[in-house]
C-alpha cells in the first residue's frame, strides 16, 4: 500500500526532475557525422552533374569556378573531419552556420549554371528540411528566408544555362517566376511538414523516457520490503551476540548504581530492536510477499481510493459482475497508473467520483467517472498524448513550482495501463450528463496473467458493450 499513498508526491518528484527544454534542447544537437555524410553526398552530386554536363553533353560551362565552389565545401567538410570526432554533436549556432553555408554555396553553383532555370534549383529545399528535422522553429525559419532570398537573387542575376554550342536556351521570365513560387513554397511547406513530424517524434521519446523513469522509481519501492528483511535477517546476528554480553554482564555486574542502570537501558533497547527486525523480516515471508503480489480486482480498487479517503474526499464505488472476481498480478505500474487517473478525476470533480469495477468471463474493466467540466473539446481528441495537458495556464504555472504540468501525467498513466494489456478510452459524458469518463478494459486473461485464474462457468455476453 506504501506505492499508492506515495504515488502523487512520486511523480511530482519524478517530474521536479525533468526539465522539458532541457530535454528537447539535448534531443535536437546534430551529430556531426550525420551532417558530413550528407554534405559528403550532396559533393558528390554536385561533382557528376557538373562533370557529366561538361563531358558528357559537351555543355559550355565555366567549369574550373564550378569546382572551386564545390571545393569550398569539401574543404569545411574536411575540416570538420579534422577538428571534431565523429562523435560530436553540433551546437545550434554551428549548425546554422553549416546550413548557411551550404545555400550559399548551392547559390554560388547555380549562379554559373543558369540560376533558376537550372532543374537542381530545388536542391534548396535540402538545407532547409535538415534544419526543421534538428534545430529549432526561429533558426529554420532563418534559414528558409535565406533559401528564398538566393533564389530571388537567382531570378534578377545568373549566367546563361548551360546548353548545346551556338544555341541559347533563355526560358520565359514567367516560367522562372513559377519556379521561383515552386521553391518558396517547396521550402514553406517541406520545413514545417518535417518540423511537426520531428517535434512530435521528439516529444515522444521524451515522454516515453520520463515514463521509464517512473517505472523504474515505483519498481524501486516495491523493492524496499526485500532489502528491509535482507538487511533484518544480517543484523540478527551481532544483535544475538549484544543481547548474550548484556545478559552475562548483567549477571555479574551489581544491579544497583548506574553501571546497573546502564545495563537495564542496553537490555530494553536490544529488545527493541528485536522487536523492529521482527517486523522487518515479516515483510520478506512467502505469505507476504504472495499477498502483495496477487490481488483481487475489488482491492486494486480499495489500494487505488484510498489515498483520497485519507484526504477527506470520498469515492463512490460499485463492484459487479459475472461469476468469480478475477485475481491479478499486484502491477506497479497499474497502480501508478490508476492513481494518477483518480487524482486527476478528484482535482476537477464538483462534488463526486464514481468508479465501477466490474467483470465478466472474458473481461475485466474499472471506470472512473467525475461530475466536473470534462475535457475541453479542443483537446479531447489528443488527451493522453504527450505534452498536452487538461489543465489552465494558472494551474499550469502554479503546478511547474511543484514540478508539474508538464501534461505528462495522463500520457505515462497511459502508457503503464496499456503495458499490461489493457486499453484505455478517454472521453467525456454524453449530454446532459456532465464530467469526464476513463475506461480501462482488459481481457480476463490479461488481467489474471501470473496468477491462480478462477474457474469459469459458461461464457455470457460481454459487459464492454
Amino acid at each position: 500500500m506504501f506505492l499508492a499513498n506515495t504515488g502523487t508526491a512520486l511523480f511530482c518528484s519524478v517530474m521536479s526532475k525533468i526539465d522539458q527544454k532541457s530535454l528537447t534542447h539535448h534531443a535536437r544537437h546534430l551529430r556531426l557525422d550525420t551532417l558530413v555524410r550528407l554534405r559528403w553526398l550532396a559533393i558528390a552530386g554536385q561533382a557528376t552533374a557538373v562533370a557529366g554536363v561538361r563531358f558528357g553533353l559537351g555543355f559550355p560551362l565555366p567549369f574550373a569556378f564550378c569546382f572551386l565552389v564545390i571545393g569550398a565545401s569539401v574543404w569545411v567538410n574536411l575540416l570538420l573531419r579534422i577538428q571534431y570526432p565523429a562523435s560530436h554533436r553540433l551546437s545550434d549556432n554551428i549548425a546554422t552556420a553549416l546550413l548557411a553555408f551550404d545555400i550559399l554555396q548551392l547559390t554560388g553553383l547555380l549562379y554559373l549554371t543558369g540560376g533558376l532555370e537550372n532543374p537542381f534549383a530545388m536542391l534548396f529545399l535540402a538545407p532547409v528540411l535538415i534544419s526543421a528535422t534538428a534545430l529549432t522553429p526561429e533558426r529554420t525559419l532563418g534559414l528558409g528566408l535565406l533559401a528564398i532570398g538566393c533564389a530571388t537573387l537567382l531570378v534578377l542575376t545568373h549566367r546563361p544555362l548551360p546548353w548545346f554550342p551556338g544555341q541559347d536556351l533563355s526560358l520565359p521570365f514567367l516560367y522562372v517566376t513559377g519556379i521561383w513560387t515552386a521553391v518558396a513554397l517547396g521550402t514553406a511547406f517541406t520545413g514545417i511538414y518535417a518540423w511537426r513530424v520531428a517535434e512530435e517524434a521528439r516529444q515522444l521519446a521524451q515522454a516515453l523516457a520520463a515514463t521509464e523513469l517512473v517505472l523504474a522509481r515505483e519498481q524501486h519501492l516495491s523493492q524496499l520490503d526485500g532489502l528491509a528483511a535482507a538487511a533484518a535477517h544480517e543484523l540478527g546476528t551481532p544483535l544475538a551476540t549484544i543481547a548474550l554480553v548484556t545478559k552475562e554482564l548483567s549477571h555479574t555486574m551489581p544491579k544497583d548504581g548506574p553501571v546497573g542502570e546502564d545495563l537495564k537501558l542496553l537490555q530494553e533497547q536490544v529488545e527493541r530492536c528485536r522487536t523492529i527486525l521482527t517486523k522487518l523480516t515479516s515483510m520478506g515471508q512467502e505469505e507476504e510477499a504472495e499477498f502483495l503480489e496477487t490481488i483481487s480486482l475489488s482491492h486494486l480498487v480499495e489500494e487505488i481510493i484510498e489515498p483520497q479517503r485519507a484526504v477527506g474526499f470520498d469515492v463512490k464505488v460499485e463492484t459487479r459482475g459475472e461469476g468469480p472476481e478475477p485475481m491479478g498480478r499486484r502491477n506497479p505500474g497499474v497502480v501508478y497508473g490508476l492513481s494518477n487517473i483518480l487524482d486527476n478525476a478528484t482535482d476537477f470533480a464538483e462534488s463526486r467520483v464514481l468508479i465501477e469495477a466490474c467483470w465478466s468471463p472474458h473481461e475485466v474493466f474499472i471506470e472512473i467517472r467525475d461530475d466536473g467540466p470534462g475535457y475541453a473539446p479542443d483537446i479531447l481528441l489528443r488527451v493522453g498524448e504527450p505534452y498536452v495537458t487538461t489543465r489552465s495556464a494558472a494551474e499550469r504555472t502554479e503546478d511547474s513550482e511543484e514540478g508539474g504540468g508538464l501534461g505528462l501525467g495522463l500520457f505515462i498513466a497511459k502508457t503503464l495501463i496499456e503495458r499490461s494489456g489493457a486499453e484505455l478510452n478517454l472521453t467525456n459524458a454524453a449530454p446532459p450528463a456532465s464530467g469526464a469518463i476513463a475506461r480501462i478494459v482488459w481481457p480476463r486473461h490479461a488481467f489474471e496473467r501470473g496468477a491462480a485464474i478462477s474457474p469459469q462457468g459458461d461464457s455470457p455476453p460481454s459487459l464492454k458493450g
